[in-house]
């Protein structure tokens, strides 16, 4: 199972290269794979049809089944498992799955651009319908169940300029995205009150949770909503027709083999377990019968070949739901039976559909006429698969039918009659569609109409065709291999071996019912065609689809609404609302429980912690009095720099250090905002809003309440005194802060660093926004001689030109000398003193933080303190140099360091599972060097100088967007100045 499964998702990931070469022939070669699947899937058929046969006699044998561990901590395995059922819809996947591969490869156009992405999301969805079958933990089948949903969506939207279909694909993704959150709540809480959430072991609980009432019938009624909305059952079945909009073959395998089958699948797994729930039979059977009937009257209406085979998979689904719902073994047997049937007349037809609308250019049967003689092969094979939709005898269809109205007949209870009743109908309905379909596609219209000219399709096109029209009439005829398997499902469920498929059973009353289901087709055929005004549908009610379309309109217009009145551009409203949330929502909580008070206190472990915390205090009310920008910022650095001491008075020397270091990147990285910011704040304490202090102040008491209600709420011996010993002989480091985030917490910091290299993203696109930021051009790409003093293009302004003649000289010297931008400084910004203490400093502090790499898992510092020092090392280079230097000194590109930090540590990760061990597995190598003796190392370490890179190209970012564009934007210079100055002097911007 689980080389099948990747093969497919393989398959996949090559199909834009093999159609790159082999253009649309490349389905060929796709198709082997689903083709493959299917025969080794015949070949593991006996084995598992044993293994469901034991099980019924009381001695089961273990079906075919793998278990692998995921996620431990939470009961989480990729286990899949093979009974009689799975290995039923599996049969439909991947062998109507080749067939409609097989059938693209004549379909499509040779130089259809689109077509390798096509294939691979069809090979993808024949992948997550596998595992979604198999898979025996409900967490990963859900999983699948929710990628089939994405894949749905963007096959339906393939022809992506039709508003049409994109449209219907949002539709698709929204109503099974819903209902699939709603079967995960289901998921959930049958999971939690079985104690499991492997599938096999919460039906063998079936039992218990059905006594338990109340939950496991909320619990089965959500899983069954999630069912509902995948199959498209009512008033989920709108969706269905519409993504007719998706090129043929995708409806195709949606209907027959894919998707819909899905949440049959799921009634099919839950019934035998859970069908003596309260909401069951009124969801499954009620639900199941009504769609039958609208699904059945619609088609009816429709003029469009598609939309005429859509309502019908959409009445032929709530017919097999309704029947997996009875919930006994006989009709399991029927229902069965009838999916095969349906997989095979339904993939038929569509692609038939296919055919016609590729070789005629219409789907309206208004308009076609006469293509019995122009196609009479494929007259010949939709002809069958029709009559077997309607249940004509000698085909599978009806074998199946038959079987189903004999499990209706033995039912016990009082609304067996009524259901019996509704199925006739419906299949009197199925009846009409059917030769709806048949006479409308291949018919002579009786009416003028102009004949269609169109050439037969080739016998290669028509070869999918022909295979599923003779399996339907072989196991019309032959229904043994269908029984086989539907009697082994049964009989799994203590079903009587009595139940039998045949092509005649003799007269009995189930043929006196499909006789009754026939002629009232007929008749219904009959009416309809008498009546057909050729108008389009009219519905005398509001539809499933109209209430959908009017509940999007109105969330849309309450989200203008709240929009217009939130998002007004402020950011103390803003943050005003987030702070509002989080002050109202913990005291609400604290409120409404007991909350526990120490009872000893300690002011302070040390005299000094009292200076500090006054100093704090003191910069924090300063800051609000400021007048000007600088002034309130130094006094914010201020508290930084006091939780610096307070780090290193408790004796957390890492905290202090890192601290410091931040403490310091950000008081620059103000600073270099600030400049682009008035000079002088509008409010002071002369002019305080009571209302914004107020909220201040209570926030801060909440948080304080908070922290010394949570200290005193501890009962048990904290996690932190087993660190010590887990960072020394688990993670091999006498740092425990920084074994704790390379080792012991290594998830927290890879997602740290993620979301680093997300806000320096953020940080560079909003301050390069408009401004057509595109390559970097050094100074020393400034061409001498290149410009003219008296060049009427720059002789705007003089300062200008003076700039780009000491760039240039900058630029003749720069590769004898270092540290020479700074002649590029106007001389009240230059400081010949940084310069030399630049000179001095920046080499030492770049060694630094290469020491402070490598030596911080074991003493203070690690990758997050390293790249902060390498970060000030460019920090104090840009203060000396200016921007110029700055582009000099960065030849790594700040996105590549954060790519390639990230990259780094996730390798580091990876390189594990090839050894056999878990992801982020650290290993140690002790070893000898001459002259510098015993060395350790540590794998982590590879972690580290990831998140080294990632800090370090943070850094970059910060004084590339801060610090050179803001300098850019106060002397005032375009766009095309800043990267190419001798453009500007060509075309005079800037003038």
């Amino acid at each position: 199972m689980l080389i099948i499964l990747s093969a497919l998702f393989a398959t996949a990931l090559l199909c834009p290269l093999l159609f790159r070469v082999l253009k649309r022939n490349a389905f060929y070669v796709v198709a082997v794979v689903p083709a493959v699947g299917f025969i080794w899937l015949l070949t593991k058929l006996p084995a598992v049809l044993d293994s469901d046969q034991s099980l019924a006699s009381g001695a089961p044998n273990a079906p075919p089944s793998i278990s692998i561990d995921w996620i431990p901590g939470l009961n989480i395995g990729l286990n899949f498992r093979m009974d009689t059922l799975s290995a039923t819809i599996l049969l439909l996947i991947l062998g109507v799955g080749a067939l409609v591969l097989f059938y693209c490869a004549r379909y499509f156009k040779n130089d259809d651009p689109q077509i390798g992405g096509f294939a691979a999301k069809m090979v993808a969805f024949a992948g997550a319908m596998t595992g979604l079958v198999t898979a025996d933990d409900v967490i990963v089948m859900f999983i699948f169940w929710e990628i089939t949903s994405v894949l749905s969506y963007l096959l339906i939207g393939f022809s992506q300029a039709l508003i049409t279909a994109r449209r219907s694909a949002m539709t698709a993704l929204i109503i099974t995205t819903f209902g699939g959150l709603v079967m995960l709540a289901g998921i959930l809480m049958l999971g939690a009150s079985a104690g499991s959430y492997q599938l096999s072991e919460i039906l063998a609980a079936s039992g218990q949770l059905v006594e338990l009432g109340a939950s496991t019938d909320v619990a089965v009624a959500l899983i069954i909503v999630g069912a509902l909305s995948k199959s498209a059952l009512v008033p989920f079945h709108f969706w269905l027709p519409g993504a007719m909009a998706a090129p043929t073959p995708v409806s195709a395998y949606l209907h027959a083999a894919a998707m819909v089958k899905a949440g049959v699948y799921l009634i099919a797994r839950l019934a035998p377990g859970f069908a003596e729930t309260r909401l069951w039979v009124p969801m499954t059977v009620g639900i199941g019968l009504a769609t039958m009937l609208i699904g059945g009257f619609r088609a009816l209406k429709q003029y469009d070949l598609k939309l005429i085979l859509a309502f019908g998979t959409v009445s032929q689904l709530g017919f097999i739901i309704a029947i997996f719902g009875l919930g006994t073994p006989d009709a399991a047997f029927a229902a069965l039976a009838l999916t095969l049937a349906h997989g095979l007349f339904k993939a038929t037809l569509f692609l038939s559909v296919g055919i016609i609308d590729h070789n005629t250019g219409t789907r309206d049967i208004r308009k076609l006429t006469g293509l019995r003689r122009a196609m009479p092969i494929l007259t010949t094979a939709a002809g069958i698969a029709a009559a077997s939709m309607a249940g004509l005898p000698l085909l599978l269809g009806f074998v199946a039918k038959e079987a189903v109205y004999e499990s209706a007949l033995h039912l016990d209870a009082a609304w067996g009659p009524f259901a019996l009743a509704a199925m006739v109908l419906g299949a009197a309905l199925t009846m009409a569609y059917s030769l709806r379909f048949f006479f409308g596609a291949f018919g002579v219209k009786k009416y003028k109409v102009d004949p269609l000219v169109c050439k037969p399709p080739t016998l290669i096109f028509l070869t999918p065709l022909l295979v599923l029209s003779t399996l339907t009439m072989v196991f019309g005829l032959f229904p043994y291999p269908v029984e086989l398997l539907s009697k082994h499902w049964s009989e799994a469920q203590g079903g009587a071996p009595d139940m039998h498929l045949a092509a005649f059973a003799g007269f009995n009353a189930a043929l006196g019912l499909s006789a009754i289901s026939v002629g009232l087709g007929l008749f219904f055929y009959w009416i309809r065609r008498r009546t057909d005004t050729g108008a389009p549908l009219r519905r005398m009610v509001t539809s499933a689809e109209e209430l959908y379309r009017m509940s999007v309109n109105v969330l849309d217009m309450a989200a203008i609404w709240i929009t217009g009145r939130t998002q007004r551009g402020s950011l103390s409203f803003y943050l005003g609302v987030i702070l509002s949330v989080v002050l109202i929502l913990p005291l609400g909580i604290a409120l409404a429980v007991e909350t526990p008070w120490p009872s000893n206190w300690v002011v302070a472990d040390h005299p000094a912690q009292i200076i500090i915390g006054a100093i704090i205090i003191a910069g924090c009310v300063i800051s609000i009095a400021a007048p000007k920008r600088f002034m309130a910022v130094l006094m914010v650095s201020v508290t930084g720099y006091g939780m610096v001491a307070i780090f290193a008075l408790q004796g957390a020397p890492d905290l202090a250090l890192t601290q410091l270091l931040v403490e310091t990147i950000v008081l620059v990285s103000f600073v270099l905002a600030l400049r682009a910011l008035p000079k002088r704040l509008w409010v002071g304490l002369t002019r305080i809003k009571w209302g914004r202090a107020l909220l201040a102040i209570a926030l801060a008491v909440m948080v304080v309440y908070i922290a010394i209600a949570m200290m005193a709420s501890r009962e048990q011996a904290p996690i932190s005194l087993q660190w010590p010993e887990l960072a020394y002989y688990e993670g091999f480091g006498k740092n425990i802060v920084n074994v704790a985030l390379v080792d012991m917490r290594v998830w927290d910091t890879f997602g740290e660093i993620t979301v680093l290299a997300a806000a320096a993203t953020g940080v560079a696109s909003l301050i390069f926004a408009g401004r057509g930021f595109g390559r970097r051009v050094r100074a020393h790409q400034v061409a001498p001689g290149s410009i003219d003093s008296g060049s009427e293009a720059m002789g705007a302004t003089a300062e200008k030109e003076v700039e780009l003649r000491i760039a240039r000289r900058f630029a003749v010297s720069s590769n004898q000398d270092w540290l020479m931008a700074g002649n590029t400084l106007v001389a009240e910004r230059r400081s010949i003193i940084f310069e030399v203490v630049t000179r001095l400093m920046f080499h030492t502090v770049l060694i630094m933080s290469v020491y402070t790499l490598l030596a911080g898992h074991n003493t203070p510092g690690g990758g997050f303190a390293g790249g902060l020092i390498a970060g000030l090392a460019l920090t104090i280079r840009y203060l000396a140099g200016g921007r110029i230097e700055l582009s000099e000194s960065m030849r790594i590109a700040p996105g590549m360091l954060i790519g390639g930090g990230i990259a780094l540590a996730g390798l580091s990760g990876i390189m594990p599972l090839f050894a056999g061990d878990e992801i982020f597995t650290t290993y140690a190598w002790e070893f000898w060097l001459p002259v510098f003796g015993e060395h350790k190392f540590v794998t982590s370490t590879i972690f580290d100088i990831g998140v080294y890179l990632v800090v370090l190209g943070l850094v970059q970012d910060v004084l590339r967007s801060l610090g050179s564009e803001i300098d850019l934007l106060s002397e005032g210079r375009s766009p095309i100045e800043q990267h190419d100055p001798i453009q500007a002097s060509q075309t005079g911007v800037g003038r």
